[in-house]
């Protein structure tokens, strides 16, 4: 049996993730504080200045949000398995079998292309165990996806 994994061996999500994320609250603020500026221009100050603050409040609270899940986010791999961690109010933790996943497959949309970034995700024959690994670097992506695929192989052969 392996022992418990300590914290040092989890691998993490680049920074880059994080960049992301804090880049797409600064965009959506922006515009809701553009529209609810807007719609209270023709209104008493204070209601400009109410509203505002309730946007900033919002947007520091979801920033605060973010940060903890992105920190929540985790993988490590095992001689037989692959953990993935994940989640702020319920903890998740996914155990992979290398010899039960059909296949890996890395996707990156227009904004994780944009920060240099991928998600891998783990297919298994299981509809509820896959498992996916965001904000990784595209080289660590692409390194991951391989070693992934070569695990599966030699673990499936051995069943």
């Amino acid at each position: 049996m392996t022992p418990s994994p300590v914290e040092d061996a989890w691998s993490r999500p680049s920074p880059g993730l994080w960049r992301m994320r804090v880049t797409e609250i600064i965009v959506v603020g922006a515009v809701l504080l553009l529209i609810a500026l807007g719609t209270s221009v023709h209104g008493p100050p204070a209601v400009s200045v109410a509203t505002a603050g309730a946007v900033l409040v919002v947007l520091v609270t979801l920033t605060s949000f973010v940060r903890r899940r992105f920190r929540a986010w985790g993988y490590l791999e095992r001689d037989e398995d692959l953990l993935v961690r994940r989640g702020v109010m319920i903890r998740r933790l996914s155990v992979v079998p290398y010899g039960r996943m059909q296949f890996v497959e890395v996707t990156a949309g227009l904004v994780e292309r944009m920060f240099g970034l991928s998600t891998v995700k783990l297919h298994t024959a299981a509809a509820r165990s896959d498992a996916r690994i965001p904000g990784l670097e595209a080289a660590e992506a692409a390194r991951l996806r391989d070693r992934l695929a070569t695990l599966g192989e030699a673990k499936a052969a051995g069943l």
